[in-house]
Formats: structure tokens, sequence, C-alpha cells
């Protein structure tokens, strides 16, 4: 099984969904992620969000929109919100392309700075053939690929978000204290044990540090 990440990002700079462009707009509201994504017999999604900001206003948003069936949220400062909404036919076809074929998604499904997906699928080459035919029809969004590879049941995402060789660096420093307080190790101590140059430790270490700042953030 592979995995493949991409960012998919809705064409014009609009939205995947009339919903979902009106909690783009508002400035209050912050979408972080997608945990749940379902396309339900009775034709309508399921979903299961994370946000931020203001909740008032997505129930605002929400109640007044007329694509929802039902919704509910629940949390303070981080809080989730559980809807179900109509979906537009490409949304549909989307949904029901991951329902009749071995494509998984590997949620969560996270926002961008921009407000476009950053989603990891799972599947073979098979499955990813029918994914990348279905993006090249589609009109209604771009596919860009950031990076694929063999997926791994055992890797947590942090192993798939940094490389085998940082990850190696990254446990050798907090094994040795490095990120203690105080610290109790160097860049000299860390690469004597992974057999690397201090200045090339610190090189792992900030890009670790900038891809895991960047997700938590997001």
């Amino acid at each position: 099984m592979r995995y493949l990440t991409a960012v998919v990002e809705p064409d014009g700079g609009g939205a995947f969904h009339p919903l979902g462009g009106k909690l783009t707009e508002e400035p209050s509201i912050r979408r972080r992620a997608i945990h749940r994504i379902e396309l339900l017999d009775d034709d309508t999604v399921l979903l299961f969000a994370e946000a931020s900001g203001s909740k008032e206003e997505y129930d605002r948003i929400v109640e007044s929109s007329s694509y929802v069936t039902d919704h509910l949220t629940a949390g303070e400062d981080r809080w989730m919100a559980v809807s179900r909404f109509e979906p537009t036919e490409e949304v549909r076809r989307a949904l029901r392309l991951q329902r009749e074929s071995l494509l998984v998604v590997d949620t969560p499904i996270r926002f961008t700075s921009e407000d476009h997906l950053e989603v990891t699928y799972l599947g073979d080459d098979e499955t990813f053939r029918r994914l990348f035919d279905y993006a090249g029809r589609s009109e209604q969004f771009s596919f860009e690929i950031l990076e694929t590879g063999e997926y791994e049941a055992e890797n947590s995402s942090l192993g798939r978000m940094i490389t085998a060789r940082q990850e190696e660096v990254l446990e050798a420093a907090v094994d040795l204290g490095y990120y203690s307080d105080p610290r109790q190790a160097s860049l000299e101590d860390v690469g004597g044990v992974v057999g690397i140059a201090p200045g090339t430790v610190g090189e792992h270490l900030r890009k670790v540090e900038e891809r895991v700042f960047s997700e938590i953030v997001r």
C-alpha cells in the first residue's frame, strides 16, 4: 500500500461548497481540520470538523444555510462541529469515488493557511490512477502532489512528516536531553551519537521543528 499527499485547491479562489465559502469569508472563524466526511445513503454528507474562533458566528452561518439539515457543536477554544448537509455535484462525485474504490483518506484532512485542503490518500497504483483521472477531468479544483511513498502502518503521522535521518537525530537529541530544561546535551553530543557534524545536527533539528510547528499552528 502506498500513500500520496496532495493539496487540493478550488479553482477561481472559491470554495468546494457554498457553505464552506461562507465560513471562509467570515474572519472570526478559522477552519482547521476535517476528521470525518462520509456520503450517507440518503445522499447527504456527514461532516465532523475542527475549527477555532467564534462558535456563535459559525452557528449563525450554518443555521441560516439552506444546505444544512442538522448540526451540533462542542468545545470552546478549539471546538468541534458535526453537520449533515446537501453536497454539490462535485463533492458528491469525489465521495462516491472514495466509497466505490479502495481509496482511503487518512484523516485528519488539514486546512492550509489559504483554506485549501491538504489530504493524504492511501491506496495502490491503480487506485491512484483513478484518482488522477478524476482530478484531471475536474474543472472545479486543482490537485498538487506534495509527496508519495510506501505506507508503513507502524509509522505515526510524524513519521511521514520528517525523513528517517531527521527522526534518528531527533530521537538522539531527546534521549540525550538536548530539549531538557536546563539543556543537558549539545549539538556536538548529538552529532557524536549519530555520527554527523554539529552543524548538520542543527540543520536537521531546525527542519524538524519547522515541519512540526507548522503542523501545530494550522
